[in-house]
């Protein structure tokens, strides 16, 4: 593993955060970097660690409990955030919430109750983001955009749940207009609901590794980043 690369990749991505956050006149401080541990070992995750990340994301629920696990047992006043930022399947919600800070996948009513129901064994709220298919792709998990108000009606009156925002990806393939054109729905959704969704409503979770600048001038205050983090760093 390349320590120095993996260092110079994670300080180009926070000048490249910090170049967007002023191209929309924001703050850096405004975005927070969810470094994307999918497709790395443990031996990484606690060089990105070691290298300054403090919010890690992880796709699949299986890896999220181990990795996380391991952290929480080796560095246990690291201070470490674990975002579940893929597809969760309600068997999975248990163990997931033992581990996580903030769940940003959540796409479906029967899953905001298994959420609300799990955090109520556990007699704390999940704090989570609903997961919105602006780009219409068949292939991407979410409601669509014209059930959003309903679904954050929905949540509203779960007791263990609190919603701290708005998720989405962009059309794969799509090119920058179209990340853009995305990014601005979501944000223009958001927007249109932030009035009456409470003061926890705060984020939106977009851009990956292709489009998180665009996503920033777009709105954004969660990115999740992985391969510009991990380019040249594993063998």
């Amino acid at each position: 593993m390349n320590q120095e690369r993996l260092v110079s990749n994670l300080t180009e991505v926070n000048q490249r955060i910090a170049d967007a956050a002023a191209r929309a006149s924001r703050e850096p401080d405004e975005i927070t970097l969810v470094a994307v541990t999918k497709y790395v070992a443990i031996d990484e995750v606690l060089a990105a660690i070691a290298a300054g990340c403090r919010s890690l994301g992880e796709s699949r629920p299986q890896q999220l409990w181990g990795k996380a696990k391991h952290v929480e047992e080796t560095l246990p006043d690291a201070g470490i955030e674990w975002h579940m930022i893929g597809h969760l399947q309600r068997n999975k919600v248990e163990k997931s919430l033992d581990h996580s800070t903030l769940i940003h996948s959540v796409d479906s009513l029967r899953l905001l109750q298994a959420i609300n129901n799990a955090a109520a064994k556990r007699d704390r709220p999940a704090n989570l983001l609903l997961e919105v298919n602006v780009s219409g792709d068949q292939s991407k998990h979410g409601w669509h955009p014209a059930e959003i108000g309903e679904a954050l009606t929905a949540a509203g009156q779960l007791t263990h749940v609190e919603v701290h925002g708005l998720m989405t990806m962009a059309a794969l393939g799509g090119g920058p207009d179209v990340s853009r054109r995305n990014f601005r729905e979501l944000r223009s959704i958001f927007e249109r609901l932030k009035p009456a969704a409470g003061p926890a409503f705060q984020h939106l979770s977009m851009g990956m590794s292709g489009d998180y600048e665009i996503a920033i001038e777009e709105g954004a205050t969660l990115v999740r980043v992985g391969s510009a983090l991990w380019e040249g760093v594993t063998a």
